[in-house]
């Protein structure tokens, strides 16, 4: 009976070493993985360093698409993405693949994307937004049949809303369109695929793709009605130009003149170009002046913590978040910080959310004030070395030294013995 006690004990702890054993090899073979922090982003491989990366960039990149379209984040389904490192016998892998299926748990998706020293981080940011604008499309449809076929979202959103990212480089894709005699009509951009384009159609094709979305977000309430098409494309037909229509009142009525009108404006590069520090201050301090509908009096932004604003002042706050939006990829690098943050201040106040707004406003105008004369430093400094340390001039200041030269010409000598001296001493200089 002792030996059998015995032998039951030393089997007992052999089984028990066995699963230590076990489980210290399931969790080597696990990889290792980030979480973001929304915890929508789950990223597995690679390193912690790039894991970080591409988790930044997955949750800048919902983050500006949020914005644009004034939504909240709600996101139901989590994404997947795999950084698999690229293989030389598998030369074959595409560099980024998305996989959306219907599990027993509901819908999956999975971004697969090969790292490699090339990486294009262009290509990287596109996918991600292409797997959120598929995670709003079918949040809310838990039980989708099996085999079902998922829309994906078109190409000229993705390069639209790409496009209207702040800070993005706009410069090429105006130039694109002003080199077009005639704008393609709107329903053939629609139909057009640009995988089969080269590279100037391609480019031209983003610069359409920019226009589109500006012109579907112009609105006042341009935001939510861009929302509410994501939102449908599950159910889209294949009439995309009447698809548009529905959701957006600008196209119910000649499309293709509203269209070619949205084409030129975008046409015109001054409108595009950056502002200076002096030029976004200006304008900053325009779109801060609110005016209302139906009146000529501006109102300052500070004026509606008032009191929660009314159905009339909703709508001109949230006009006002939707230009600032727009502004942020004009304004000078320095401002940009500053006018998003008054742009998430107008709509909080569009919502009647006024908690904690006073205190952004005074800090926002003593960085502005901070940042001014900051900047009044710097131009000074430069003057000064341009004028003392420079062997040769930048050319900034001719117009205006010739100008005052000019004016020093034609005024009237004076004839008193002081001004007779000092001419006749500047003259013996001279020569």
């Amino acid at each position: 009976m002792l030996i059998i006690c015995s032998l039951m004990k030393m089997k007992g702890g052999v089984i028990f070493l066995w699963s230590i054993a076990a489980c210290q090899s399931l969790h080597a073979v696990l990889p290792e993985r980030s979480v973001s922090p929304s915890h929508q982003f789950i990223i597995y491989g690679a390193d912690i360093v790039l894991r970080g990366a591409v988790s930044n960039l997955a949750e800048q990149t919902k983050t500006n698409l949020l914005a644009l379209l004034r939504q909240r984040d709600a996101w139901k389904i989590p994404v997947v993405i795999n950084l698999q490192p690229q293989q030389a016998n598998l030369p074959e892998i595409p560099p980024a693949e998305l996989h959306f299926s219907q599990t027993g748990f509901g819908p999956k998706l999975q971004l697969d994307l090969t790292v490699s020293q090339d990486l294009d981080a262009s290509l990287m940011e596109r996918e991600l937004l292409r797997a959120i604008l598929l995670e709003i499309t079918y949040r809310k449809q838990p039980n989708i049949a099996p085999g079902t076929i998922f829309v994906q979202p078109p190409d000229w959103l993705l390069d639209g809303v790409l496009a209207l990212t702040p800070g993005r480089d706009r410069g090429s894709l105006v130039e694109a369109l002003s080199m077009e005699d005639k704008p393609l009509p709107l329903e053939e951009f629609l139909g057009k695929r640009p995988e089969l384009l080269d590279s100037a159609g391609r480019l031209l094709y983003r610069a359409y793709s920019f226009a589109l979305v500006q012109l579907l977000i112009g609105g006042a309430d341009g935001g939510p009605r861009l929302s509410r098409y994501i939102d449908n494309l599950s159910i889209a037909s294949n009439d995309r130009l009447n698809d548009l229509k529905g959701q957006f009142p600008v196209l119910a009525n000649q499309p293709e003149n509203i269209w070619r009108s949205a084409v030129a404006r975008l046409s015109d590069t001054e409108n595009y170009r950056f502002l200076t520090f002096a030029e976004s201050e200006r304008h900053l301090d325009e779109l801060l002046n609110i005016k209302l509908p139906g009146t000529s009096k501006l109102t300052e932004l500070s004026s509606f913590l008032r009191q929660k604003p009314s159905a009339t002042e909703k709508g001109a706050l949230k006009q006002a978040s939707q230009d600032l939006l727009l502004f942020i990829g004009r304004a000078n690098p320095v401002l940009r910080p500053v006018v998003r943050e008054y742009q998430q201040i107008a709509m909080l106040l569009a919502r009647g959310k006024r908690r904690g707004v006073a205190k952004r406003l005074a800090r926002l105008l003593a960085t502005r004030e901070n940042l001014a004369a900051r900047m009044n430093d710097i131009d000074d400094y430069m003057n000064w070395f341009e004028a003392t340390q420079m062997g040769s001039g930048s050319g900034n200041f001719t117009d205006y030294l010739k100008a005052a030269d000019q004016s020093l010409r034609s005024a009237p000598r004076r004839r008193d013995p002081l001004s007779v001296y000092l001419d006749s001493l500047a003259d013996q200089f001279e020569n």
